[in-house]
């Protein structure tokens, strides 16, 4: 099962250290985590994307709440949560149908070079699952992608 959690943190020296240590310390894998300060420095807000069973994940957020420089642990499924991926494609490839894909994605070139063109697409995690499913007839030389970023609704 896909969770997602977002957690604020004081901006303090070893907090992300404690953060990954309570997942791997319990088996628990981390499938995307990014950090970014709050306007003001004081805090950061930790998204992190897992999976795993309901009893294992109820453990860790406890813990979470535990840890002193944690100010504040959202475990809602209200987030807006988008992802972004770039996407290297050699220039000797048929790029026919290109334009379409990115426009169907939302999608841009981000720059190239005299051997590639690099593409940049920022949605839902499910539609850049499709986005690299389709973009793969372009022989992508390489892919590069985010982790999900996190913003509540409320």
């Amino acid at each position: 099962m896909r969770r997602v959690l977002s957690v604020i943190v004081l901006n303090e020296h070893g907090v992300l250290s404690r953060i990954v240590g309570l997942f791997s310390g319990r088996g628990y894998n981390i499938d995307s985590l990014t950090v970014a300060p709050l306007s003001g420095g004081e805090f950061s807000r930790v998204n992190i994307v897992t999976s795993g069973n309901e009893r294992v994940f109820e453990q860790i957020v406890k813990q979470l709440h535990k840890l002193i420089p944690t100010y504040k642990v959202i475990e809602s499924e209200e987030f807006i949560e988008k992802e972004m991926a770039l996407v290297k494609i050699p220039l000797s490839e048929n790029l026919g149908g290109l334009d379409a894909v990115l426009k169907a994605y939302n999608g841009t070139i981000a720059n190239s070079n005299e051997n590639f063109l690099f593409l940049m697409v920022a949605d839902d995690v499910n539609r850049i699952d499709n986005f690299l499913k389709t973009i793969k007839k372009y022989s992508p030389s390489d892919i590069v992608r985010s982790g999900s970023v996190l913003m509540e609704i409320k």
